[in-house]
């Protein structure tokens, strides 16, 4: 559309086959990021990542700085990839964010360990449905996930909501 209509192009980024953009946005350094309905898409210059919805960790968006991160699902004891980018304009890129992410947790569990703390046993999907179900601990801060007793009540509350949810 011409911009005399007060609305200009959306940045564009490679997708993968059958995907199609439905948010994206330029950030101040030029990086491109995208969302389809299956991925989330950070391009700069000539090299492109795809990060499924479902391997997102965690969005954050610091109205005061202008600053977007999102965190992809680590190994523990990794580091996690962080993206971050300072965005003017976000237009719908949060909301997409949000709704996707939100879209490929199934169910989500909180198990104590000792008092308050513990583990959250995660089932995720992709939101289309395709794929299998990924099952994900994330640790509360102080939860040591090599200990015996915190390795035990992560595998029975896994155990629990498989069979809850019918799910392996």
């Amino acid at each position: 559309m011409s911009p005399r209509f007060g609305r200009t192009s959306s940045p564009s980024v490679a997708v993968a086959a059958g995907e199609r953009v439905l948010a994206a946005t330029t950030a101040s350094d030029g990086t491109v990021l995208a969302g389809t309905r299956d991925a989330f898409y950070v391009a700069s210059g000539d090299e492109t990542h795809r990060v499924p919805w479902e391997q997102v960790e965690a969005a954050h968006w610091d109205r005061d700085t202008d600053v977007f991160t999102l965190s992809e699902v680590g190994t523990w004891g990794a580091a996690r990839p962080v993206h971050s980018a300072t965005l003017e304009e976000p237009g719908r890129l949060l909301e997409l964010v949000r709704e996707r992410v939100t879209a490929s947790i199934l169910l989500q569990r909180h198990v104590t360990v000792d008092g308050r703390r513990g583990l959250r046993v995660i089932a995720r999907r992709a939101p289309s449905g395709a794929g299998g179900v990924h099952w994900v601990n994330e640790y509360d801060e102080g939860v040591d996930p090599d200990d015996p007793a915190v390795r035990a009540a992560a595998r029975d509350a896994l155990e629990v909501m498989q069979r809850d949810v019918g799910l392996p």
